[in-house]
């Protein structure tokens, strides 16, 4: 008989990173006058799709602060697990070079929980707010989520980039493409995004015939494009990847980028993608992302989450 235990579908929260742009821990800034941070919403809405297990992924030295959000509150209602996020947790043969104090991007973050998850699971950033319909849509797949004998079956809620974007600056987001059939064709990590009047363009180096920078290169991007907002599902075979492709980009970084090189999760998706060996089904959200990428972004996460607050989609109080 099928162990519906091993099944039930567990959610991953990235929150190692320490939000260098908005100049602070953005994740247990509060967001609300009843202390809630934007993750106090997202274990809401989780809670209310069907999660029953999170893992959160932070650094090491952030646990006791980390740990203040949940205690007597979310954790009452979701079982809750910690991994830590380590720089020098790398393969064998590989060392940390020197100078290096960041992490090694969203891949190494999902590693961090490689021996604590032997189903399926969703993974989200802590400081992005994703909109409750996204967690169903998420849960409710990945109930059913399984591997064929010749494919890997994944999921991602992508969201319109006009819905995505902030007024304060620049976002990074992965651009998508669909197939024709609802599944993910390709997608791009962008990492400076941005509105420009009525206009959406990302920004990338362009270069010279030999090489060389040639300065700063602007590319449109169409109003309902599909981006990711890192919320994705996966099966255990995704960690078992990862584990075999990191090596390979570690070799890389420490060449080419070895203080800054980041391993993104729409990277290793998209190297899956085109080595016929996964396919992701696209699951569309038309909510709008909040998030705080800036300081200045807060005060329109604050009003907004009190609006809906106001119209009845949360209660006064989330953690009773």
């Amino acid at each position: 008989m099928e162990n519906k235990a091993v099944k039930e579908p567990v959610l991953v929260i990235m929150a190692a990173g320490m939000g260098s742009r908005y100049g602070g821990l953005k994740q247990i800034d509060p967001i609300s006058d009843q202390g809630e941070v934007i993750l106090d919403f997202s274990l809401y809405d989780a809670v209310m799709a069907g999660f029953k297990k999170v893992i959160f992924v932070i650094k090491k030295e952030i646990e006791e602060d980390f740990k203040a959000l949940v205690q007597g509150k979310s954790d009452k209602y979701i079982d809750v697990e910690y991994a830590f996020q380590a720089i020098d947790d790398l393969p064998e043969g590989f060392e940390v070079p020197e100078g290096r104090t960041k992490p090694w991007g969203t891949c190494h973050a999902v590693l961090a929980c490689r021996n604590m998850i032997d189903g399926p699971f969703a993974v989200i950033n802590a400081d992005d707010y994703y909109g409750a319909g996204a967690f169903q849509t998420i849960y409710d797949c990945l109930v059913d989520l399984e591997d064929d004998p010749d494919c890997y079956n994944y999921a991602m809620v992508n969201y319109r980039i006009e819905n995505t974007l902030t007024e304060n600056g620049y976002v990074a987001r992965g651009v998508c493409e669909d197939d024709g059939n609802g599944y993910l064709k390709e997608v791009n990590e962008r990492t400076k995004i941005m509105q420009k009047g009525s206009v959406i363009i990302y920004v990338e180096e362009a270069l010279n015939k030999d090489g060389t920078p040639a300065g700063d290169k602007f590319v449109k991007v169409e109003r309902g494009t599909p981006v990711s907002m890192n919320f994705w599902g996966f099966t255990r075979s995704f960690i078992d990847e990862l584990e075999k492709r990191f090596p390979s980009f570690l070799e890389d970084a420490l060449e080419n980028n070895p203080l800054k090189g980041e391993y993104y999760l729409p990277l290793a998706v998209q190297q899956l993608l085109s080595e016929g060996k996964a396919r992701v089904r696209m699951l569309e959200s038309h909510d709008k992302w909040y998030g705080v990428t800036y300081h200045e972004d807060k005060e329109d996460v604050v009003n907004a989450m009190q609006s809906l607050k106001d119209k009845g989609f949360y209660p006064e109080k989330l953690w009773k």
